[in-house]
């Protein structure tokens, strides 16, 4: 039973060229080098362009992100928003000049020229992940429940507004990695989800695909599992099989009614940076068991924690192989 493996590297790049996450964030140099050095240790696919992959629209719209503490992810602290009606009438963003964007796709096309056989993507994040930036977890989620109505205009909005960043991303040859982990159960109900995020999903996703030729990935973090029959209706062709939800049943149903569209069954995240082999080996064949030779599926690692030792995925490989 063989699965094809690729790691998940965004603020892991950091290591690669011995600076913090938020050094590497901010300097289009240690950038290029960081996420080059990760791509030839690690041959991953995809190599998704980036350190803090969730800030970057935010921070155009002119949330400020702040400086952690050592190796800490950079993040938005102070919400933008002061209620859910703030963003309805909420203007796009330059990517040529708001943020770090136009910096961020100048280094994936960097990547690209000097990795050919590379597929280097640039992050963009769905409208709830924008929201929960913009406005802030607490709120945004109070928002949800009282507001459902203005919730769902907002996030229409923020998709809507996404079609800038996209057509930039495909103007500079680029492909799109498209992450939306912040409306996963339990942070939305599935009645939620159903209501007021799906239809902004299926917008930008729609958006998306329109720019870059084809159905992106549609990368969503958490317990999926309760709506996974509404992100197989946004026609992606890529789901990510995390390990909070249930991962057998998830393979089984994808297997089942979608048989075309990829699958990551990510490991346990804590497992891939420990230091034990043994345990690492016991959560591969975990997977191995219920996902090994069935076609369309990968085995990934969420997002690698920073302190990740690399020989923890040449390990992986080398088991694997």
């Amino acid at each position: 039973m063989k699965m094809a493996f690729t790691p998940a590297v965004y603020e892991h790049a950091a290591r690669f060229v011995g600076r913090t996450p938020w050094e590497v964030s901010r300097d289009p140099e240690l950038m290029f080098a960081a996420h080059r050095g990760a791509y030839l240790e690690y041959r991953h696919q995809v190599v998704a362009v980036g350190i803090d992959i969730y800030t970057l629209e935010a921070e155009a719209y002119g949330a400020k992100i702040e400086k952690p503490d050592g190796n800490g992810v950079p993040a938005v602290h102070e919400p933008l928003f002061a209620s859910i009606e703030d963003g309805l009438d909420l203007k796009p963003f330059d990517p040529q000049r708001d943020g770090r964007i136009a910096m961020v796709i100048a280094v994936g096309q960097r990547l690209k020229r000097e990795l050919p056989g590379a597929d280097v993507r640039i992050p963009v994040a769905g409208p709830f992940s924008i929201a929960f930036n913009l406005r802030g977890i607490n709120g945004l989620c109070e928002d949800s429940a009282l507001f459902p109505d203005e919730t769902a205009r907002v996030l229409m909005r923020l998709a809507e507004n996404q079609a800038g960043f996209c057509h930039a991303v495909a103007a500079a040859g680029l492909d799109i990695a498209f992450f939306e982990s912040a409306a996963a159960p339990p942070m939305l109900s599935p009645k939620q989800f159903h209501e007021i995020e799906l239809p902004a999903l299926r917008r930008i996703l729609e958006i998306a695909a329109n720019c870059v030729g084809h159905p992106v990935p549609c990368i969503m973090g958490g317990n999926t599992y309760p709506v996974l029959s509404d992100l197989l209706s946004t026609g992606t062709g890529f789901l990510v099989c995390n390990v909070e939800t249930n991962q057998r049943a998830f393979v089984e149903d994808v297997g089942r009614t979608h048989p075309h569209v990829k699958v990551r069954v990510n490991m346990d995240a804590g497992v891939v940076a420990c230091n034990n082999p043994q345990r690492i080996y016991r959560e591969i064949d975990r997977i191995l068991a219920f996902a090994g030779g069935r076609p369309n599926c990968l085995l990934g690692t969420g997002a690698l924690p920073l302190e990740t030792p690399p020989e923890n995925i040449r390990l992986i490989r080398d088991y694997l192989a």
